[in-house]
């Protein structure tokens, strides 16, 4: 299950590769604000601070997935991890147990749009209406209406700001990105985020929209070397 097939995602892998590269120059800017005290933290590397306050992100778009998210659920309760899920509206409406799972375990659940559109091409109201309609979809399975807002691509102007803000949303996008939804191999995804990582870091991966198997296959270990590193994991937006 997919909201957007295979042939889509090669359509815009040179959006995806411009817009990773405008996230990055936007980490500091007003389109990505992390929070100054991380909401929910886990792991055994000295509590929310980690050591010498180094504390990463981790954040999985495009679920939930009835392939892909129990495994990446699994994973970060193996190793005690919390992460932040920004989840499609369709998705959720489709395997609403599974919105339940991510939220019962105590990972932050936040707003992906309903059908992953370039919010920038819409109108004003439709923005609205894909955002205000996942927004009641994750509600009705876990009880809170998300906070932020993560646009598809990551895609943001003056209209998606505006239009976010009033709807109550923080815009948050990442600055590490290691282009896994381009399936370039589970070692290739470890090392471009063991590589890029820095303390506040925000980590984009996917549970959802196309095969994430090398996703999960790359995840122990990310997660397992940060450890080491001293690094803690935090969610967004609780």
């Amino acid at each position: 299950m997919s909201v957007r097939p295979a042939r889509r995602r090669r359509t815009v892998g040179g959006l995806r590769a411009a817009i990773g590269a405008l996230a990055v120059a936007l980490t500091a800017g007003a389109a990505v604000t992390l929070p100054v005290a991380p909401a929910e933290a886990a792991g055994g590397t000295g509590g929310a601070g980690g050591k010498g306050g180094k504390v990463v992100y981790l954040t999985f778009d495009d679920g939930p997935s009835l392939a892909y998210t129990p495994k990446v659920l699994a994973t970060l309760a193996r190793y005690g991890v919390r992460a932040t899920f920004f989840e499609i509206g369709q998705n959720v409406a489709a395997h609403p147990s599974l919105t339940g799972q991510v939220a019962q375990q105590g990972h932050s659940v936040q707003n992906h749009s309903w059908s992953h559109p370039d919010l920038r091409r819409l109108s004003a109201g439709a923005v609205d209406s894909q955002v205000s309609a996942t927004d009641r979809a994750i509600r009705a399975r876990t009880g809170r209406t998300p906070t932020c807002l993560r646009p598809p691509y990551g895609a943001v102007d003056g209209t998606v700001r505006s239009r976010a803000a009033a709807l109550g949303k923080q815009v948050v996008l990442w600055s590490v990105d290691p282009a896994d939804w381009s399936r370039p191999g589970a070692a290739a995804i470890r090392s471009r985020v063991l590589d890029h990582v820095r303390p506040g870091s925000v980590v984009l991966l996917h549970d959802g929209g196309g095969d994430r198997s090398q996703t999960v296959a790359a995840l122990p270990t990310i997660i397992a070397t940060l450890k080491a590193r001293g690094y803690a994991f935090a969610t967004l937006c609780g």
